[in-house]
């Protein structure tokens, strides 16, 4: 009768454990598990990969803004400024009144800020300000002139 309740006792365990991962892993049109597994792969560096995330969720959700700034961020990672700055620039209209939940931030190579999202389209800070702030800090690295 004991051997029961501890099996009970360790499937309670394992699911407690392991629920974060599944709550944000649900199937593959979950936008917010998408953009959190891409992150934590660029922040570990494995930035191909990354790189493959965000194109994805770009396929399923075009111009998704949060989307095409982590992807900027892969591109400075490559050294790729310039097209960096054109994601950025495609993200930015989209970006208003578009509200995140940051969970994180990276800082890739003192140019580029990528987001963790907690959730994506609510929240406490206004990404169109957090992309025009990655796109002054481009531009200065390519010795570019302020956006307006």
């Amino acid at each position: 009768m004991k051997r029961p309740a501890l099996n009970l006792v360790r499937l309670l365990l394992a699911l407690t454990l392991c629920w974060p991962g599944l709550a944000l892993g649900q199937g593959n049109d979950d936008i917010t598990g998408m953009l959190v597994r891409s992150y934590d792969l660029l922040e570990a560096g494995k930035v191909d990969q990354a790189q493959k995330i965000f194109e994805e969720i770009l396929q399923k959700h075009p111009g998704e803004p949060l989307a095409l700034n982590n992807l900027a961020a892969v591109m400075v990672k490559k050294g790729k400024y310039r097209q960096a700055l054109d994601y950025l620039e495609e993200a930015l209209p989209r970006a208003k009144g578009y509200k995140v939940q940051v969970n994180r931030v990276c800082d890739v190579k003192g140019v580029c800020l990528a987001f963790r999202p907690l959730a994506v389209e609510y929240g406490n800070h206004d990404l169109e300000a957090l992309i025009r702030l990655n796109i002054e800090m481009i531009k200065a690295k390519l010795g570019l002139r302020r956006v307006s």
